[in-house]
């Protein structure tokens, strides 16, 4: 059962679900737009390429000739994809889920005007001049984003009037690709965000994992623990939601699909068709099965006989605060010291600031006291620190 699979974007969520492939058997080519990149490192075989280039991802998918083409980060010429299903090959999930999930305007318009999900009002922009214009009739406090980005890269809140070129020219230094566009949303007052891991298989129901609670800054991830609290109704409208917009954009596969809980309930705010960074958490044996495992299986069209909740665990990136290369880990045994903790090092190349170069993971009985395992966590990743032996 063998299969070549083609993973698009290589970075460690890529690492983690080539390691899962590879337990099951398969074969994969790991594509980046750097050599040296986490996923590259633990695949049969790599290619370097401009994904944004189609000439060149066509180049890639006519060489290899994958039994299934997974895409893992949003900078790809995705409308090629549509191409590949007509010729036969298997997108994961789908060509419409990856050309959908991949630019925010398009999945936006599906949850709030197709499916009428709950979501936050918003609004679009092409120009400062329109721009403006959207953040005086969402209001101050707003939240801007890239239509194509990924890790928060553009993303700011609004709060007040001399923020709004600032938020315009951050916006677009940090979107990828040709999509020169931006969503302005409502502020949502929320107590909690939460990601509400999906599968959807081949053959057999619509699963969901515990939920899992997130931290963000500067619109990325900090800290994730599962399971997040949440009260019934709450999960059963997002289940709700999460099984309606994962059956409109169709295929296997794992789903991150993110939640503000409110007082006036809850509202759809993102889908990954895909491993989600917060679903790092799972890495500290919280299911029985990780996300990276499930995404394997399901892709695969693998049986899932359950997913159950195995410990109560939390995660905390390690990021780095200057740009180089080979990095230079300290801390490590200081983090292995400590009973029921854990380290994922992703072994990047280069750093920059900001950047996830690690993750730092605890964990403790079921029906353990989350926040105290989430405070372990972050200050298992304080001990750790990153710095280039090479700098820029």
């Amino acid at each position: 059962m063998q299969q070549k699979i083609l993973l698009l974007g290589s970075g460690e969520l890529g690492k983690e679900l080539v390691i899962a492939l590879q337990r099951l058997g398969q074969y994969v080519i790991a594509v980046d737009s750097y050599e040296g990149a986490p996923a590259m490192q633990v695949a049969h075989e790599f290619e370097v390429i401009n994904m944004l280039d189609g000439v060149a991802l066509d180049a890639i998918v006519a060489k290899h000739k994958p039994n299934l083409i997974v895409p893992e980060i949003e900078a790809i010429r995705t409308e090629r994809f549509y191409d590949y299903e007509k010729q036969g090959y298997t997108v994961i999930p789908s060509a419409r889920a990856a050309n959908f999930t991949m630019n925010r305007k398009a999945i936006r318009d599906l949850a709030a005007k197709e499916l009428g999900l709950r979501t936050a009002k918003y609004k679009y922009a092409n120009t400062l001049e329109e721009f403006t214009a959207a953040v005086t009739e969402i209001g101050i406090p707003c939240v801007v984003k890239p239509l194509m980005s990924s890790s928060g890269k553009g993303q700011s809140v609004i709060k007040t009037k001399d923020d709004i070129t600032k938020a315009w020219d951050y916006a677009m230094a940090g979107s990828r690709g040709d999509y020169k566009e931006v969503i302005i949303e409502e502020f949502i007052k929320f107590h909690a965000e939460i990601t509400l891991l999906t599968v959807t298989q081949k053959n057999g129901p619509t699963l969901f994992c515990p939920p899992i609670g997130h931290r963000q800054e500067r619109g990325d991830y900090m800290e994730s623990w599962q399971p997040c609290a949440i009260t019934e109704k709450d999960l059963h409208d997002a289940r709700d939601m999460a099984g309606k917009v994962t059956k409109a954009l169709t295929g296997a596969g794992i789903w991150g699909v993110e939640f503000f809980l409110t007082d006036k309930g809850v509202y759809f705010s993102e889908l990954s068709p895909r491993p989600h960074d917060t679903g790092m958490v799972t890495l500290a044996g919280t299911q029985n099965l990780s996300e990276f495992e499930l995404h394997a299986r399901a892709i695969l069209g693998l049986p899932i006989a359950e997913i159950t909740l195995e410990r109560t665990g939390a995660s905390a990136v390690i990021l780095a605060k200057e740009s180089g290369k080979k990095p230079v880990y300290t801390g490590i045994e200081e983090v292995l010291k400590e009973k029921q903790s854990d380290i994922r090092i992703f072994n990047k190349p280069t750093t920059r600031p900001y950047r996830r170069m690690a993750v730092a993971l605890a964990y403790d009985i079921p029906g353990a006291n989350v926040d105290k395992v989430k405070e372990r966590a972050i200050n298992l990743a304080k001990k750790v620190s990153v710095s280039p032996e090479i700098k820029d």
